[in-house]
């Protein structure tokens, strides 16, 4: 049963992935027909490269190695339960602004509600934490370490991209 559970989840991470997806191309869509523009796209391709990578290491990690008395941590899944809740609640608050990819759209101020109130880049700490939290949930630990490097590694080029992005998008707004 405990295996069951665990397909379960996977699929369902997957899923949940390609329905965020879906909203940030519509999102994406919606911004671009009011003027919205992409800025600093050259990196995005690692962004789609490292994410599918990550669930395809998670998912060899479980096939080659002996899961038949793997048990589930319970505080591990309550606290990747949470960082599901704080993922929802970054989306929400951004509404329709909320994208895989940098888009600004002029004469729009910069969301400051919910986590944006508190930190200015919350979805990337979690997935940051997802990247570690997700593995350690299947026992992957190699792809808990490495996979929480790649992230860095990817937040070292997106954050200042973004931040420049914002930055020329309020000049706009002024």
């Amino acid at each position: 049963m405990q295996n069951v559970f665990m397909w379960i989840l996977f699929i369902f991470i997957i899923v949940q992935r390609i329905v965020e997806l879906r909203i940030a191309k519509r999102n994406e869509q919606w911004m671009r027909a009011r003027g919205g523009v992409e800025l600093a796209s050259e990196h995005y391709k690692w962004f789609i490269i490292v994410h599918s990578l990550f669930f395809i290491s998670v998912l060899m990690e479980v096939i080659f190695r002996d899961y038949e008395t793997y048990e589930l941590n319970n505080y591990l899944f309550a606290f990747f339960l949470l960082t599901q809740l704080a993922r929802v609640w970054c989306i929400q608050s951004l509404g329709r602004f909320w994208n895989t990819k940098i888009i600004v759209l002029p004469n729009v101020a910069l969301v400051k509600r919910g986590p944006y109130k508190y930190i200015q880049h919350p979805n990337y700490v979690i997935v940051g934490i997802e990247f570690f939290i997700i593995p350690l949930l299947f026992g992957a630990y190699y792809t808990a370490v490495v996979f929480p490097i790649f992230h860095l590694m990817l937040m070292k080029v997106r954050i200042p991209a973004e931040e420049n992005a914002l930055k020329g998008s309020v000049k706009l707004n002024k």
